[in-house]
């Protein structure tokens, strides 16, 4: 139960303070982080989609 309840937390934690994670480390690396977790959703999703196919 608790293997369950741990993760739900921290993803609820992250969605609530998105804006301040983001600005965060966009004033210490000048990187727009949306942008870098779009480009590693879409490699994640390739790569899962590439091992399902062959």
């Amino acid at each position: 139960m608790i293997k369950f309840i741990i993760p739900a937390v921290i993803f609820f934690l992250i969605v609530l303070f998105w804006e301040k994670i983001s600005e965060i480390i966009y004033k210490k690396f000048n990187i727009k982080i949306n942008s870098v977790i779009i480009v590693i959703l879409l490699l994640i999703l390739g790569a899962i989609f590439a091992l399902l196919y062959y």
